[in-house]
């Protein structure tokens, strides 16, 4: 709970949950987040087992990162529906990236 409760770690997660991201298109996804704390963000999410981080054989060397274990999915799609339903209730617009939704 303390790495989820970290100030964009959910959100690091619900844009892997739409599949593997090299580094440079999960920090396009997240343009309000610096590299610094992108970078802190994914080595705590992976120490907790969250992330799992391939090193790609490519030139120039390409990173990887996804979730490391499918069931965290329907856990990070119960929070965005409760959010939702708070944003909802008070009147806030949720821009979600992506697809607009987490299914």
């Amino acid at each position: 709970m303390d790495t989820l409760g970290g100030k964009w770690a959910v959100v690091v997660l619900a844009n892997l949950k739409q599949g593997p991201l090299r580094y440079g298109e999960l920090r396009a996804s997240m343009p309000d987040i610096t590299e610094k704390v992108l970078t802190q963000r994914l080595r705590e999410l992976e120490a907790a087992g969250l992330v799992e981080r391939t090193v790609l054989s490519e030139t120039p060397i390409a990173v990887s990162y996804r979730l490391a274990d499918d069931d965290v999915a329907p856990v990070l799609q119960a929070l965005y529906d409760w959010g939702s339903r708070i944003a909802r209730r008070d009147g806030v617009e949720i821009r979600p990236a992506g697809t607009g939704d987490f299914r």
